[in-house]
């Protein structure tokens, strides 16, 4: 297929990264044009990307007036996910976008009417989906091999210090974990449930030794119907780290389902023991397939020459949106909140 020319914009840290090493993997797209108002993070892009110098701009009007552009691929900082996507599609480019790609629900829906009304595709990076043992796990639930799904519970810990030298973006915001890392278990529960969660119940809070500004353990207790969700997740856990999807464990009617996926190394550490009630563990073979970022990106540029809907759309993941948004005034409130009440698409 013809690449897809695209702008990225945003250059910081983990926008390089895209940059160096996902973008030039990916031949479904070419660059037109780096963006980032930051002169220093251009510099750096210019030194880590061979070429890149001829192409960068400081602003995304600039890139749009002097490239040939189709798609905009947003790699900003949080706060700069929202109105770079509505500049990019009010321009009538495609975009894709990092999580989350709003704030909260009303400003979700109007990006995504926005993309509708200038006929462009708009997609949501939810990498972790894009990963052989989450497309295994969700054959299983589709298929019922072990009945009916009636409990899952999920584990993330990692321990992210700082020191004297080092210390994250994510440190300084105000949910580091609900919305930067809870927000992709929140949605891969909702792809592997294919549907939307009824009530949560959320408590997040701060170690006293924590260096995060923010909350950075929470626990949650979320209804989906008849299954029930239970949820730890803690960027300061001295316990084993989990990979970056968490532990998983889901109790079916005929036995029970263990699996884990994106370590850091990739898909190496992905995997899924399926357990029939009474029987012996077996380790389930993996999918081949283009995983992460690559997946992402992969399926974006596929998406718009084929002129469909891509996966993770901006219209399905609202939902997602409204799930973290339900979590994070929950534990604000400390009290349940019923997420039926927000506003969320339809599967149909």
């Amino acid at each position: 297929m013809k690449p897809i020319r695209l702008l990225q914009v945003g250059l910081g840290g983990w926008g390089r990264d895209w940059a160096w090493r996902v973008i030039p993997e990916v031949k479904e797209v070419e660059v037109a044009g780096y963006v980032d108002s930051d002169p220093g993070s251009l510099k750096l892009l210019q030194q880590e990307v061979p070429g890149a110098a001829d192409r960068c701009f400081a602003t995304l009007r600039e890139a749009i007036a002097k490239t040939e552009a189709e798609a905009v691929l947003v790699t900003a900082t949080l706060d700069g996910h929202a109105p770079l996507t509505r500049a990019a599609v009010d321009a009538g480019l495609h975009v894709l976008v990092e999580k989350p790609f709003a704030p909260d629900v009303m400003t979700a829906e109007e990006l995504v009417s926005a993309a509708a009304s200038k006929g462009v595709a708009l997609m949501v990076s939810q990498n972790y989906r894009f990963f052989p043992a989450v497309r295994t796990v969700a054959r299983l639930i589709q298929e019922q091999a072990l009945g009916k799904l009636a409990e899952v519970s999920i584990d993330f810990r990692r321990f992210s210090g700082v020191s004297t030298t080092v210390r994250a973006r994510h440190h300084g915001d105000e949910q580091p974990l609900l919305v930067d890392m809870s927000i992709h278990h929140f949605d891969l529960l909702r792809m592997l449930l294919n549907r939307e969660p009824d009530r949560i119940y959320c408590e997040s809070w701060n170690p006293a030794w924590s260096a995060f500004a923010g909350p950075a353990v929470a626990v949650a207790t979320v209804v989906f119907g008849d299954i029930v969700v239970s949820y730890r997740g803690s960027w300061v856990s001295a316990a084993p780290i989990t990979p970056w999807a968490g532990e998983w464990r889901m109790e079916f009617e005929r036995g029970e389902v263990a699996w884990t996926s994106r370590n850091d190394n990739g898909a190496l550490a992905d995997r899924v023991m399926i357990r029939p009630l009474g029987g012996r563990s077996k380790r389930l073979p993996m999918p081949e397939m283009r995983v992460d970022r690559w997946g992402t990106l992969t399926e974006f540029a596929h998406a718009i020459r084929e002129k469909r809907e891509p996966e993770c759309s901006g219209r399905e993941n609202v939902g997602t949106v409204a799930f973290m948004a339900a979590a994070v005034e929950s534990a604000t409130r400390r009290q349940p909140v019923d997420v039926r009440a927000t506003r969320v698409p339809s599967r149909d």
